[in-house]
Order: structure tokens, then sequence, then C-alpha cells
């Protein structure tokens, strides 16, 4: 076992580590981007190690044991955990629930925010009894709810409670109809059966859904809510003939909430990016984009990525790709797509609600409905979010920049990776091709090689082949100044941390071979 106390920590927070106790002495090695910051030795019977005091930032963490291999985690460090939001989810309140396979797996995990799905008594009337049934029969008890809540704050996790911003159901549906959203036969738009959809911005609404706003935040121990909409109507008609333009409404709704809980951290769905135009400039905290048909294609998820960190430069940017192939594909094979998937959406600046509860992952929008995984499928998840957090200043900060097509290819000739005989380099993710992206960030120059050889199609969400991996790689950058710059490779299946690799000089350039490209490998050049 190697697992941090906490998903992420403030600064000036004691770091802890949970080691299985061993019979000799061992270390815990702590690098920042490739570079080692820190060792602590851990005693024979130890079951806990403090790290030295750290700055801000994300670090991999190494167990060293010469009789045993290299054990990994990583830690974070951040003022404002939500500006590299690592979300999960929990859908599950029964009274009397044991909690602490959930902590511990938002731990491993490094899962900074969790959704609390469907926790409400009545989606107008979030507040109910002590213990009720859900609108769709699951079984709740706020004292499981503030567990939870109370657990995961402890762990670094804050608690966001679902909050659908204008679904109303039957037995509130008299009080509200009057300011239904309606079809043009007069028809209240709908989910389902058990629920109608009113405006959002109406103000007898908006009096009604904040006061309930502030009442959960007592009631579930909540930091804030995830505020869900349905992605249509785009606009619509009420009884008393007003027109309705939701994009506009969302923003009012938003701006309502955000003063009615000034210091609730807030998440807005924008479904299949609407509306990302408006909301992004809305008080709200991150840029979160359900994503569904015509998101097909790898590709479609970077655009997602690349135009909510376009909108909003300084707040996360968070997808909500679930992964249907564990519910129709064997797990080694969901496995792989996930691998794909996760390194489009991290190389390009988002990450991705995933994985939650004590080991299961997202297959369906109800997400009572989530896939429990397999061991094999955990430890994955944890390899891919170590790096995440360990390379999380050149992945998730601010301030990064595509810069592939003013900096790549024959005519740029500044840095690029040259493949074999028979291996295409491609800047766009296409199928039997490196997808290669470079980015500047504020710690240097990043280039991103996703292996995409082998593919037939890139679906984000289809089965995918064992890629073949990509050997004699060779990275080439034009040199600036007399001495050879640090190169310093990663791969999330090959742990956290960043490994030095040799550079050569040749004439104005300098070169070095990468190691092999499995699935995604970072290669990191510091200023």
């Amino acid at each position: 076992m190697l697992l941090p106390s906490k998903a992420s920590y403030l600064p000036g927070e004691s770091v802890h580590v949970d080691v299985s106790p061993a019979g000799h002495h061992r270390r815990l090695r702590v690098s920042h981007l490739g570079v080692e910051v820190a060792t602590t030795d851990v005693a024979p019977g130890a079951d806990r190690v403090v790290l030295p005091a750290l700055p801000e930032g994300g670090y991999a963490v190494a167990l060293l044991d010469d009789r045993h291999d290299t054990r990994w985690t990583a830690v974070e460090i951040l003022a404002d955990p939500v500006s590299r939001l690592r979300y999960g989810f929990v859908a599950s309140f029964a009274p009397g629930r044991d909690v602490d396979a959930v902590l511990s797996h938002f731990r491993r995990l490094h899962l900074s925010g969790a959704q609390f799905y469907d926790w409400a008594y009545r989606h107008a009337d979030l507040v109910g009894p002590v213990e009720y049934q859900d609108p769709l029969g699951q079984p709740v008890a706020i004292e499981t709810v503030q567990r939870l809540a109370g657990g995961l704050r402890d762990g670094g996790t804050l608690p966001i409670g679902y909050a659908a911003v204008y679904g109303v159901g039957k037995d509130e549906w008299p009080a509200w109809e009057h300011i239904a959203l309606v079809q043009p036969d007069g028809t209240p738009y709908a989910l389902g059966d058990f629920l109608q959809l009113v405006d959002p911005s109406d103000p007898a609404w908006l009096a009604h859904f904040t006061a309930d706003l502030r009442a959960a935040v007592r009631a579930g121990s909540f930091a804030g809510f995830h505020l869900d909409q349905y992605g249509w109507p785009r606009h619509a008609m009420r009884p008393d003939g007003r027109s309705v333009d939701l994009a506009r409404a969302f923003d009012t709704l938003i701006q309502a909430v955000r003063t009615a809980l000034p210091e609730a951290t807030l998440i807005f769905n924008n479904v299949n990016d609407f509306p990302a135009w408006v909301t992004t400039a809305s008080p709200q905290d991150v840029t979160y984009t359900e994503v569904w048909d015509p998101h097909h294609t790898l590709a479609d998820l970077a655009a997602v990525a690349t135009r909510s960190r376009t909108l909003a430069p300084t707040r996360p940017a968070v997808l909500a790709a679930y992964q249907t192939v564990y519910a129709n594909h064997p797990p080694e094979v969901a496995d792989l797509t996930t691998r794909f998937t996760m390194a489009t959406a991290f190389s390009h600046g988002a990450t991705q609600l995933l994985a939650g509860e004590s080991g299961s992952v997202l297959v369906d929008p109800y997400y009572v409905r989530n896939h429990r995984v397999l061991p094999s499928t955990s430890d994955l998840l944890q390899r891919w979010y170590d790096l995440l957090v360990a390379a999380g200043d050149v992945l998730l900060a601010p301030g990064i920049h595509d810069i592939t097509r003013s900096v790549a290819g024959a005519y740029n000739d500044e840095i690029d990776v040259i493949g074999p005989d028979g291996v295409t380099i491609s800047h766009e993710a296409r199928p039997g091709t490196v997808w290669r992206r470079v980015v500047d960030t504020p710690q240097g120059i990043v280039m991103h090689l996703i292996n995409l050889t082998g593919q037939e199609e890139t679906g984000w969400d289809t089965p995918k082949a064992a890629p073949p991996p990509v050997t004699g790689l060779r990275l080439r950058m034009r040199r600036c100044v007399p001495q050879l710059p640090a190169i310093r490779v990663a791969d999330p299946d090959r742990g956290p941390a960043f490994a030095a690799v040799p550079a050569v000089a040749d004439g104005e350039h300098v070169e070095a071979e990468l190691p092999p490209l499995d699935v995604w490998e970072i290669v990191f050049i510091p200023r």
C-alpha cells in the first residue's frame, strides 16, 4: 500500500503517506517533473510517513525498496484544488452504508471533487425527511450523505451536491406549471414520465431554488453544487406566451445562485457544449461538458477540451465522457479504449468524470447504473491519475498554448518527432499514425505523442486494437544555446515520474532517442 492521506493538500498542510509496514528500511523519493526534491526514510514497522514541506505543485512519490519493485503514488499541493479538478461520483446513500471503501478509493485516485448524484428528496424540494426514497426509488439517509461528505472533506475531496436547475416532479408540478417550458402544441417539455421543465430564470423559481440550495448546504454539508440541465430545449415558450432563451436563462440562474452562495463551488453542465459560450462568462468555477453525438471521435473530445480552455483559460475543463464499452465489451478492451480517452483529454488540458464510488466507472447518464470494475482497471486508473497529478503543472495549469503548427514540420523545423520508415507522424488524430501535439507551458515545452498506429478508427467509446509499440522515435529540436537541453519523458503505464533521456548535438539541432511509445508519452523540455 502507498496511499496519501488526502486527494489534494492546501499549502501548509502536513502531507502524510500511508505505507504497508515492513521489517526493513525503505525510502520515499519525491520528484517534481523529473527533479528529485526530497527523500524520507521509512523506518521498519512504520505505516505512515510525513513528507517534508513542499511548495505548490504536483509530485511523484516512489517507495524505494531493495527487496520489492518500486511502488508509486502522487501528491498535489494547491491553494485552489478546484483549479485542477479531478471529478468523481458517489450514487448510493442507503441507511447504514459503510463509506470507508469510498473514502480510500477517492484518496487512491486523487479525486478532488465528488458529485453526490441523486441524493435529494425531490428535484424541486431537495431537503426531505431524515430517510426517504428518491424520485426513482433509491433509498437515501441524510446521515449517510453527511458521513460521506465529512469523510471526503477530511480526505481532501470537495462534496458537490447534484441539483437539476429546472426539473419538477409530479407532486410539485401544480405549484409551478404556470412557468412551464412548453412545446409548440402547449405540452410541457419533460424528462421521461417523472419530470417536467420550468423556466429556470423565473424570479419565483429562483427564490425557491436558491433557498433550497442554502438548505441543502446545511443538510448535506456540501461545498457546492453540480447544476444540471438536460441539453434541450434551447428555446421554448411559456404558457403566458413569453419566449425563453435557455442560454441566457441559465446565465441568470447561475448569477442568482452565486449571489445566494458566494463561497460555494459551482459546476454547470454544458450538455454537448450548450451553452458554453455563455456560461464560461457566468460566475461559476468549472467548464464542465457532458459529451454526446456528434462528438464521436478523439478529435471531437480534443476540440471540446480546447474550446473549454480557450473560452475560460483560468478554469478547469472537465469532460463527462461515459465509457459504455465497459458494459458491452471485455474489460481489457474497455481499458484500452479508456486509455485513449484519457490520453486525449489529459493532453488537451482536461480531466474526465469517470471513476467513483468504491471502484466503479460511469457507463450511463443515470449514475446509479455505474459499472463495477475489476481490480486491474482500478490499478490502471491509479497509474494514469498518478501521472495526471504529478504532471499537473504541465497538463492542467493556466497559460498552456498549442503551438504545434507553429513549430513542427519541415518548414518550421523547430521541434518535431521523427519516426522510422513506415511510421507516419500527424498533427491530427488520424488512424494509423502517431498523433503529435506540441504545447508551450510556463514550465517549458511539452510534446504529447499518442499511438494510433494499428487503429482503423478513432472513436473515443469504441473498442480499440492493441497498438504495436512504436520504437525508433527520435526527438529533434533546434538549439538555442550552446548547452544541451534537459529532455525528460513520462508514460503513465511506467509510473508518474519523468525520466531523463540523453540529448546529442547534431549541428544546429539536438536529437534524443525516445523510449518505445505504447499509448501516450509526454516529452518535456524544461526552460
